[in-house]
């Protein structure tokens, strides 16, 4: 991580950038105090297809696991008094 003051970051703008495509995080501060965070953007997925493949059979076994109650249009007027 390195951290550099606005005025230096400005004249070094493009090394900044090379920096930050190279995986570094680059701080930019202003009178000391962050204001900017620069950081590579992330080239790999979040999650991968075998989490999602995983998550799909939890939410399966989970909807397998409810049973049916009542269709809503019987519980419409429960509860309401006349």
């Amino acid at each position: 991580m390195q951290s550099i003051g606005i005025a230096e970051a400005k004249n070094n703008f493009s090394a900044l950038i090379d920096l930050v495509e190279k995986g570094e995080e680059v701080r930019i501060t202003r009178h000391g105090k962050e204001v900017v965070r620069m950081l590579p953007v992330r080239r790999k997925p979040v999650i991968t297809d075998e989490q999602i493949a995983r998550e799909l059979g939890q939410i399966d076994a989970l909807h397998a696991s409810i049973r049916p109650g009542r269709p809503v249009h019987a519980l419409r007027g429960e509860g309401r008094r006349s």
